[in-house]
Order: C-alpha cells, then structure tokens, then sequence
C-alpha cells in the first residue's frame, strides 16, 4: 500500500462535496502536470489511502482521508470543448492525462494545519512542508503517514 496527499481548494472541491457525492466517491479529474499525471498513470492502486488537503485557503491543511478505488484511467475532461480542463492535444486514441477514483474515508475531527505539519519533526521531509512545493497529489511515506495518524495535534482555531 501506498499513501498519498490530495490537495484541493475548498471553494473548487472540498471534502464536503466529496463525502456528499453519489458512494461517496468522484473522479479527481482536472489533472494538468506530468508529474503528477505519471503518479495517477503508473503507481497508485486500489486501496492506496490518502490525506485530503485544503489547499488556498486560511489554514490549509489536512482535512480527511480518502483512498483510491479505481486506478489511472484516461481524463476525458481533456477532449470536452466545453471544460476548463480541455487539451486539444489529448484524445480518446492518445490521452495525454489520467485520473483516478477516490472515495471519502473520513473527516479529521479538526483540520491539521500547514504549520503545525511544518512543526513537526518527523513530517520535516513531507513534499507539502517544503518552500515551492505546488504539485496537486504528492506522496507520502508510511512514517509520515503514522506520525500524523499518531501525534495530538493542539487544537487549532480554524
């Protein structure tokens, strides 16, 4: 298994509307860098979990867990004339971007702040605490994901 970070801005997507969505589950779709696209394409698997971050937005931070359900599977969004994620490079016979399924796990009983990850010590290395990180799905290594898991975060105002 493998673990991994979602970022969202909660006024595009939020994990409200995940949890909301019909099963609970959605198509992260909207994908538009090679690096990430590669991830979705080539190593997430079902079962794979990950953290939901809102991202843009006073504090961002960890606000859930959610986990793949389905693997990489061309972005159709990519050949609708009418999405904002249209790429007239991309087609049904040579998609140039991928997406995955994702399904809501859970809600934190409070956000995780950027800050208090940048805090923490063993989270020192973690993609999203590093300056000029700004990849939408980053992983997560299986000690980051349990000091997260583990440590009492302080409460923190919202």
């Amino acid at each position: 298994m493998r673990y991994w970070l979602f970022k969202s801005e909660p006024t595009t997507f939020s994990i409200d509307d995940l949890e909301q969505s019909s099963n609970q589950i959605t198509h992260w779709n909207g994908v538009r860098n090679y690096q990430v696209r590669n991830m979705m394409r080539d190593e997430m698997q079902i079962g794979d979990k990950a953290f939901f971050y809102h991202s843009n937005c006073s504090p961002p931070g960890i606000v859930g867990i959610i986990k793949i359900v389905k693997t990489g599977y061309p972005d159709f969004t990519a050949w609708d004339t009418t999405s904002i994620y249209f790429d007239p490079k991309s087609s049904a016979t040579k998609p140039r971007w991928f997406m995955v399924d994702v399904q809501f796990v859970k809600k934190l009983e409070q956000i995780i702040p950027l800050d208090m990850l940048k805090n923490h010590t063993a989270l020192k290395n973690m993609a999203v605490t590093r300056t000029g990180n700004r990849l939408s799905i980053t992983p997560v290594t299986a000690k980051e994901w349990e000091a997260i898991l583990t440590t009492q975060f302080p409460l923190s105002a919202k």
